[in-house]
């Protein structure tokens, strides 16, 4: 949802970091692969319940997250690139969630139904991105990318900020993730109508 929004203030730190980065030598791809590392790092602490320690890998992770396209745009946007990407985000989204059912089994139900959100979100963003690109349709509104990220309630803010209360607030974690998976359905609907809207015959 604010994602767009945020773009113009993480942007320009984020390039900057980005450029030195690439100067070295250092991929867009192994930026990715080493973010992605760091994320699954944290699925150990959370299932052993120090969600502090937990907290820094994830907010490593989404740093690493943003340092992959800068490298890349200082480089060169490709293909592999942006799938990589954005395979190892829905990998790392997933697998959090998962440490929290692994952490507490009464958190069991409640984990599954928002990972069973997730593939709504998922699946919606990828088939969209996927219908885009054979209908040469573009955009940059959430910064130059190698896919069409289409928006929606829930997207990668929103869900950092309900991975953050996940971890500072775990006695919560039903409720926030009731409330998160609700604003996932209410996502995946508005981009199944947007899909409609722009796709259909």
């Amino acid at each position: 949802m604010i994602d767009a929004a945020i773009r113009q203030y993480i942007d320009p730190p984020l390039n900057s970091v980005g450029a030195k980065i690439a100067a070295v030598g250092v991929s867009a791809n192994m930026v990715t692969v080493v973010g992605f590392l760091l994320g699954m790092a944290a699925i150990p602490f959370i299932v052993s319940e120090n969600y502090l320690i937990a907290l820094i890998f994830i907010l490593l992770n989404r740093l690493f997250d943003g340092l992959d396209g800068a490298v890349a745009r200082q480089t060169i946007l490709s293909d592999y690139g942006g799938y990589l990407d954005i395979v190892c985000d829905f990998i790392f989204y997933s697998g959090i969630v998962f440490a929290f059912a692994w952490a507490s089994p009464e958190n069991t139900l409640v984990a599954a139904f928002l990972i069973f959100s997730f593939m709504g979100t998922a699946s919606t963003f990828l088939a969209y991105a996927a219908m885009a690109a054979k209908h040469n349709i573009s955009t940059d509104i959430r910064g130059i990318k190698s896919l069409y990220y289409l928006g929606g309630l829930a997207e990668g803010a929103e869900t950092i900020a309900v991975f953050v209360l996940f971890c500072i607030l775990p006695e919560y974690f039903s409720i926030i993730a009731l409330v998160f998976a609700v604003m996932c359905w209410i996502t995946t609907a508005t981009r199944i109508y947007a899909a409609y809207v722009t796709f259909k015959e």
